[in-house]
């Protein structure tokens, strides 16, 4: 038995699914952060997958460079996210999201 396209996808929808069900379901700042990271991992295997298998003769490098946008993006986000987290637990001595209504002290 080969591993295919198809096995992948059903990794990413699994991993993008989680994600999603976390970063909805989630009132902790830094789980929901957590589970958009998931939901970029799962983005990361489709596109390679997608890079690996549409057209598996050629050596196409663009999934990897995708992939690795995909990670710069959430970089940067997490380091916005963190930001705002700490933010956050100062002015409210919590990180609760249900508390960040609104940001004034």
């Amino acid at each position: 038995m080969s591993i295919g396209i198809e096995h992948y996808l059903i990794l990413s929808g699994v991993l993008f699914s989680i994600g999603t069900y976390g970063a909805l379901s989630k009132r902790n700042a830094i789980a929901i952060l957590i589970c958009v990271e998931l939901m970029l991992n799962g983005v990361i295997v489709a596109l390679l997958a997608f890079s690996r298998f549409i057209v598996p003769d050629v050596v196409l490098i663009t999934g990897h460079v995708f992939a690795l946008f995909v990670i710069t993006v959430a970089a940067g986000e997490a380091a916005v996210g963190l930001a705002i987290i700490l933010n956050l637990y100062r002015k409210r001595q919590s990180i609760d999201v249900g508390q960040a209504d609104t940001m004034k002290g």
